[in-house]
C-alpha cells in the first residue's frame, strides 16, 4: 500500500482515532553517506545525501491501527492572500 507523504499544506490523520500527532513511521531509504573516519578509526557520518525514499507503513500511536492515515489540511494551510 502506497502510503502518502505529507506536505507544507497537509499532515496525517489516523481515520479511526482522530490522532494527528503520533506515528511510528516505516520508511526505506537510499541514502549516500561521506563518512570522515577519525585517526582512531570512530567513523562519523558529515554529510548525508538522501537518493530516494519510501514511506512502507504508518501505524498510529494512540489506537494502534496500521496504513489507516489520510492527508489533511493543516491548520491555516488553505487561507492564502
Amino acid at each position: 500500500m502506497a502510503v502518502p507523504q505529507p506536505t507544507a499544506e497537509t499532515r496525517w490523520r489516523c481515520t479511526l482515532c482522530g490522532n494527528l500527532t503520533r506515528f511510528d513511521v516505516t520508511r526505506s531509504m537510499k541514502v549516500v553517506d561521506y563518512v570522515h573516519l577519525e585517526l582512531g578509526g570512530e567513523p562519523r557520518v558529515e554529510e548525508r545525501e538522501v537518493v530516494s525514499e519510501t514511506i512502507e507503513s504508518v501505524r498510529c500511536r494512540w489506537c494502534n491501527a496500521v496504513d489507516q492515515i489520510e492527508l489533511v489540511d493543516r491548520p491555516g494551510a488553505s487561507a492564502s492572500g
